[in-house]
């Protein structure tokens, strides 16, 4: 047992003495340093438009609001009208009830039911009114927005942005100016509107 165990540890001192031998007659050799520069992180290509300059160039937006404007104001001037007739009536209904102008007391109430159906109709007429420009308002919003998504994703086949950020008021800290391509919208959605009312 106690030969197996010197046999072995002159062993071991032996194959350290071949190897410190080795080391020392080999040539000096610098390490070869193979460097591979994986950079996994993707490059983005990211633009963004400004929508507030957007809302004033594009034809489209501005053919449309000025549109539900003048449907704002025949509305309003339909409803002032109708509201100062209805004040004009109250008031004579008023002077006449004052003056004992009414032959019997049915009839002022008759005058008075009429005056009052007539307000509720006129507050009708303004719901009604107002939910149609709501409506149309909404629609006109829905219009707009698919007309910019689907130009952007035309003109994206070509550019091929990862990402197309939308810039409305401060919203955004701070972005490259480089990056805006407001002006190239404008002017490919202005082209595409024309053209398209050409058609119609």
């Amino acid at each position: 047992m106690k030969s197996i165990k010197t046999f072995s540890i002159a062993l071991c001192a032996a194959a350290t003495m071949l190897t410190f031998t080795q080391c020392n007659n080999a040539p000096q050799q610098a390490p070869v340093v193979t460097q591979v520069v994986c950079d996994s992180t993707p490059q983005l290509k990211i633009a963004y438009v400004d929508i507030d300059t957007l809302l004033t160039s594009y034809n489209l937006w501005i053919e449309l609001n000025e549109e539900m404007i003048r449907k704002e104001e025949n509305v309003r001037a339909t409803l002032n009208e109708k509201a100062q007739d209805l004040q004009n009536e109250y008031e004579e209904f008023d002077r006449k009830l004052k003056n004992n102008a009414f032959v019997t007391r049915e009839r002022a109430e008759s005058e008075q039911n009429r005056i009052l159906k007539k307000s509720q109709d006129l507050e009708k007429l303004q719901e009604r009114l107002s939910n149609e420009l709501a409506t149309e308002n909404n629609k006109n919003n829905i219009l707009f927005r698919d007309s910019i998504n689907s130009f952007i994703r035309e003109y994206n086949k070509e550019k091929g942005y990862n990402v197309i950020l939308s810039r409305i008021g401060d919203n955004i800290l701070y972005i490259d100016y480089e990056m805006n391509i407001t002006q190239e919208i404008i002017d490919g959605l202005n082209a595409r509107y024309v053209s398209n009312k050409g058609k119609k």
